[in-house]
């Protein structure tokens, strides 16, 4: 099952959900604000993706962290400020095929998606 991580009002996600539904691929969409997000799933992705690529630095979000927050973060402490703040993940978040990605372009979900 592909699952979509995000949340409802964020374009990317947008775009995502469209492209998955104009291609008929099912998907279930996993919400962050309402239907939450577990220590454990974030310990995975972190391990996966490693907490760089799953953290937006270019978010609104993660600038408004203290810059000694910021200074800190590892791989631990970022489990807790995504705890605190899951709009501090890059977005969407899809899995699928035992795979993990996040963002989204078009041409990459055609390449893993569509084989």
């Amino acid at each position: 099952m592909t699952t979509l991580y995000g949340i409802k009002n964020c374009d990317s996600v947008k775009k995502a959900r469209k492209w998955l539904e104009k291609n008929q691929i099912d998907y279930q969409f996993h919400d962050f604000r309402s239907d939450g997000i577990t220590e454990n799933q974030i310990g995975n992705w972190i391990d996966t993706l490693g907490w760089e690529t799953l953290i937006n630095k270019r978010s609104t979000t993660w600038k408004e962290l203290d810059s000694n927050t910021k200074d800190a973060m590892n791989a631990q402490t970022a489990i807790q400020a995504i705890l605190a703040a899951p709009t501090l993940i890059k977005r969407p978040l899809i899995e699928f095929n035992n795979q993990t990605m996040v963002g989204f372009k078009a041409d990459i979900y055609q390449n893993l998606l569509l084989k």
